[in-house]
């Protein structure tokens, strides 16, 4: 769908400048999604892996967060072995509800109520991110915890939009239960890409 250079946002590399490859196509259509026309998977340009490579080596960074819509609607081996082969680092963010593809030095995984993730998935993420967007979200989003691996990064992220009325309540959760992290959506407070 599109490709830019800015920083991550959210989560474990949130700060971190990286180059977003965001793919078109979804089937998990989250009611507040801030992308949605990423939905459509045939309605955006297609770009060539070596032209988007020539795009990532123009920036100073080595980090390439392949994103979308729902990313692993695509078979992803050979974009991420042409990225690994330049020397980047491969990271996806993804509600895991398809199957995992590509070679990945981070996965964040991002629930969805609307398509659970696939076991396959929960096992290999590096990072839970769980979007909080009411009260009970927090007791949906211990389910997954249960099933990632320890090493798992565990992270709760107010949805934007009630973000004033979710990050009290989270704040709150994490000092009660400090194995979960806050994440931001720092790129939405400081208005880049």
């Amino acid at each position: 769908m599109e490709h830019f250079y800015t920083i991550q946002g959210e989560g474990f590399h949130q700060g971190k400048a990286a180059y977003f490859i965001r793919l078109g196509g979804c089937d998990v259509g989250c009611t507040w999604c801030d992308v949605k026309e990423s939905w459509p998977f045939d309605a955006h340009p297609y770009y060539p892996i070596e032209s988007l490579i020539t795009e990532v080596k123009k920036t100073n960074t080595k980090m390439v967060v392949v994103t979308g819509g729902e990313p692993l609607l695509h078979n992803l081996d050979t974009l991420t072995n042409a990225l690994h082969t330049e020397g980047f680092h491969t990271n996806i963010e993804t509600s895991g509800s398809s199957p995992l593809s590509g070679s990945w030095d981070w996965i964040c995984l991002s629930p969805k109520k609307f398509k659970r993730p696939l076991p396959e998935v929960l096992l290999k993420a590096n990072e839970l991110k769980v979007i909080v967007y009411n009260k009970t979200d927090f007791a949906w989003g211990e389910q997954f915890a249960a099933q990632v691996t320890p090493n798992c990064k565990l992270y709760l992220q107010p949805e934007w939009s009630k973000a004033a009325a979710m990050t009290p309540l989270i704040v709150e959760y994490i000092k009660q239960h400090p194995e979960w992290e806050l994440s931001l959506q720092l790129h939405k407070y400081i208005n880049v890409p």
